[in-house]
């Protein structure tokens, strides 16, 4: 049993932190370098790692880890605002888990994921930053200020989601075209250089 969890920790280390490096990479970057308002591959990386990596631990840490980084170099703001953005990033890693193998849900868990972090989000912003009367006008007049807000953070999620999960079912699309020509060749005997 021992000798089991020990591959499967091999394995996952293997495999979950070189493309868990790459997406905080990512997300580091976009978060740094010029961009519209929202649109970041933060939430879209989080659900594709929520799918695609093998550990729980690995797919949250993803964006939790890119926002920590990039809220170093950027800077922080009031730590309870902060925290349910951290917390509405880190949910769509693991509605992500719910999508594993079930292309058809996909699409709205991006979804679910833009409107939570855009309810959430905007909610603390106007609980916690006094710009805003803390009655009903004041919550509505919060969540109308951030309705531009919310058509990037739609647009970004899912373009993101987009341009992550084509390119890696190209990449498999590619791995498995060399699969099957190297298996081709192995019965043929080998190919004539």
């Amino acid at each position: 049993m021992a000798l089991s969890s020990l591959r499967r920790a091999a394995t996952v280390v293997a495999t979950d932190v070189p493309l868990a490096a790459c997406l905080v990479g990512l997300d580091v970057a976009a978060r740094l370098l010029p961009h519209a308002p929202n649109l970041t591959p933060v939430a879209a990386s989080a659900v594709f790692a929520g799918v695609v990596l093998r550990s729980k631990i690995s797919a949250l840490a993803v964006p939790l880890s890119a926002m920590l980084l990039g809220d170093l170099v950027l800077g922080g703001y009031d730590w309870r605002v902060m925290s349910v953005v951290y917390a509405s990033l880190a949910l769509p890693a693991l509605l992500g888990r719910l999508g594993r193998g079930r292309r058809l849900v996909l699409a709205p868990i991006v979804l679910s994921s833009s409107l939570i972090f855009f309810v959430t989000t905007n909610f603390a912003v106007w609980a916690f930053s006094g710009m805003y009367p803390g009655d009903l006008a004041g919550l509505v007049r919060c969540y109308v200020a951030a309705l531009p807000f919310l058509q990037n953070t739609v647009l970004g999620d899912v373009a993101w989601s987009a341009a992550l999960f084509g390119a890696w079912w190209l990449a498999g699309c590619v791995g498995d075209r060399c699969v099957v020509a190297r298996m081709s060749e192995a019965k043929s005997g080998g190919a004539a250089a």
